[in-house]
């Protein structure tokens, strides 16, 4: 008997990019997922993506069976495990491409040169090339840190919405790492709001006491990532951070560029 056109499954449907529909609404949801803190219901997906209740139904049922969504005892759906595997070998690849740029931060500043990205609620360091100064900073790669208190965590939350840094902050807490640390939310959106009007952001000892952090967020890059320089607060001055910020900026344009091309290739 002939099918008819009514009963084409939704992988069968092709997109209005070209693609296959059902595998874009997955991907959504992943993200919807990952931006509400990693555990939703399905009636919060139905209301934030639109879609039917059977249709998301039937992709988390799918996104169970392969290991990237599972479902809770109190039947709300959270990121599962396989997702892991997937995003550290995504950041390995992003951290290899930053290296060159890096490289040339740390020529051109002469202090440690790092890459970070926001991981759910927390700050990954996914790549790093060390000062050739004596006294120097390391941070491990793979290390994570909680946002509040870095110059990373900074740049990349200063483009999200207060509401939602609130609600991230809530999850995390504010624990004090030096007595400089900003332990506050309202204390912390300021310093966002400063971020902001700067065009970046500075860790004054609130990570590490002795250590200064300028950083900047990557514009358009595929996942929220930055780029930062560490060095010691001797050497990270307010005469420093004139010079080393316009390179800052210039190099974070060129690494957008670049991933920009390779996300599109």
């Amino acid at each position: 008997m002939p099918t008819s056109s009514a009963s084409t499954t939704d992988s069968a449907k092709p997109s209005a990019a070209g693609g296959v529909q059902s595998l874009e609404r997955a991907f959504d949801l992943l993200e919807r997922m990952a931006d509400a803190g990693g555990e939703v219901g399905l009636s919060e997906l139905s209301a934030t993506s639109g879609l039917p209740l059977p249709t998301i139904h039937r992709l988390m049922r799918t996104l169970v069976a392969c290991g990237y969504v599972r479902q809770q005892a109190n039947r709300r759906y959270a990121l599962g495990p396989r997702l892991i595997r997937l995003g550290e070998s995504a950041s390995r690849l992003l951290g290899t491409w930053a290296r060159p740029y890096l490289a040339r931060l740390v020529e051109e500043t002469g202090e440690t040169a790092n890459m970070a990205l926001l991981d759910g609620d927390e700050i990954v360091y996914v790549a790093q090339v060390p000062s050739k100064h004596s006294m120097r900073m390391f941070t491990e790669v793979g290390r994570r840190v909680l946002p509040h208190s870095t110059g990373v965590g900074k740049a990349l939350l200063a483009g999200v919405p207060d509401d939602e840094v609130r609600a991230l902050l809530a999850r995390t807490g504010m624990p004090a790492a030096t007595e400089k640390t900003i332990t506050t939310p309202e204390g912390f959106l300021a310093a966002l709001a400063e971020v902001r009007r700067m065009g970046y952001a500075v860790d004054d000892n609130e990570q590490e006491v002795g250590v200064r952090c300028l950083a900047v967020s990557v514009p358009d890059s595929p996942t929220a990532a930055a780029i930062s320089i560490s060095g010691p607060a001797g050497r990270v001055t307010e005469a420093a951070t004139d010079k080393i910020v316009p390179v800052l900026q210039q190099i974070a344009d060129e690494l957008s560029a670049a991933l920009v091309s390779q996300n599109q290739a």
